[in-house]
């Protein structure tokens, strides 16, 4: 086999963290700053993953770009509220760190592509002891929302990983798509906030059911040994 560089890039919420909970409750929060009572649950839970005031905007009732706007600076507010709680908790999903350093020691890059901002991405790798795990890590603050496929570009350009030796592992469609569109391979995983199924239609290659057989999957996308 043949040795090459291979990236594995991350999505956050629903991939490495189980934060479902905590967006739902900060974003009703938001909601109810503004009088507009509150949202579905399940339709929060379909826009988590895009970049905040794109995920706002289809979540309103009606096009308002200016309320989508304040509502999502509400919800920066309440996600800040919320996270100085006692009980505040996003836990890592369980294997996730062991993945983590079993794709380390086989040779494989790692990063981040989330519609987190940078602020909250850095407060999740606090939390969990994960800083200096990633070498290129892409958020909301400076590209635009999934599908979009400019995080997974930027992250093949700061690593120097062709297309095709890099997968975006994520829990939505929208992560699925992203990849597709820059040309990278698509691994959903099945404990995140869309169904398998959609994942395939989005253009997933595979799915994996749990972190413990996500290494395989990978090594199973990208032929040849990772550089060491």
């Amino acid at each position: 086999m043949s040795t090459i560089l291979r990236l594995a890039v991350f999505d956050v919420d629903g991939t490495l963290i189980d934060s479902q909970h905590n967006i739902v409750a900060a974003m009703t929060l938001a909601w109810q700053m503004h009088g507009l009572g509150e949202p579905r649950p399940e339709a929060v839970r379909r826009i988590i993953g895009l970049s905040l005031v794109e995920a706002c905007a289809r979540l309103l009732p009606e096009p308002d770009e200016a309320l989508a706007l304040a509502v999502a600076h509400s919800y920066k507010d309440a996600f800040v509220t919320l996270r100085g709680h006692p009980d505040h908790s996003e836990p890592l999903f369980p294997g996730a760190v062991e993945a983590l350093v079993r794709l380390e020691e086989d040779g494989w890059l790692l990063g981040i592509a989330t519609g987190k901002s940078k602020r909250g991405l850095d407060a999740m790798l606090d939390r969990h002891g994960l800083h200096g795990r990633f070498l290129t890590m892409q958020t909301a603050d400076d590209n635009p929302s999934k599908p979009h496929p400019a995080m997974m570009m930027r992250a093949l350009g700061e690593t120097g990983v062709d297309a095709a030796a890099a997968v975006m592992i994520g829990d939505t469609a929208y992560d699925m798509l992203m990849a597709r569109q820059a040309g990278a391979h698509a691994l959903g995983v099945a404990w995140g906030n869309h169904p398998p199924e959609e994942l395939e239609a989005a253009g997933a290659e595979a799915v994996a059911n749990d972190y413990e057989g996500l290494p395989a999957l990978l090594d199973g996308l990208v032929g040849g040994r990772a550089c060491a």
